[in-house]
């Protein structure tokens, strides 16, 4: 059960992935978390650096879909000036909107991978859809009230997926 929390893989932040490094495992399209992920949650617009990372995906015909659990607003504010598609109100973790955009990207579950700063939104969702998953530290340690509540649980997991020697990466 709790292997649905694990992340294929760990990284500092969305600048950590590469292209190549992506190219090499097959992936050609990139489902991607919004709120302490590509920016922190109260943050309205990408900063250049991510400006920058969504060309370099496109430079190397790697798409990208934004998917989130946020509101239209918020997410449409956000993405319509990188040009990049999106899902507001995803309800992750739930697989319909992963399945959604893999359909819309027209690639196959090994060709994507989810990237996300949560383990009960994004990995354990990327996970149930059977896509590769990974894992970023949160942009910002601040939350808004309901993801405050998610953090304290997985602490709790991943302080027990630790234990259990699952995963070797600090917090």
């Amino acid at each position: 059960m709790l292997k649905r929390f694990l992340p294929n893989e760990h990284v500092k932040s969305i600048f950590d992935i590469q292209p190549e490094k992506l190219k090499q495992k097959g992936i050609k399209g990139i489902i991607t978390d919004l709120d302490n992920t590509l920016v922190a949650w109260d943050v309205e617009n990408a900063t250049p650096e991510v400006v920058e990372w969504f060309k370099l995906m496109k430079e190397n015909d790697i798409q990208v879909t934004i998917i989130s659990n946020n509101n239209e607003e918020r997410v449409t504010i956000f993405s319509e000036p990188l040009g990049t598609p999106f899902v507001y109100s995803a309800r992750k973790p739930l697989r319909r909107a992963f399945k959604k955009v893999q359909k819309q990207m027209n690639l196959n579950k090994e060709e994507l991978v989810v990237i996300g700063d949560q383990l009960l939104t994004d990995v354990l969702g990327g996970n149930s859809a059977g896509l590769q998953t990974i894992l970023v530290v949160p942009i910002v340690q601040t939350d808004e009230k309901i993801t405050q509540f998610n953090r304290k649980i997985e602490r709790f997991i991943l302080n027990y997926l630790r234990k259990k020697g699952k995963i070797s990466w600090e917090e």
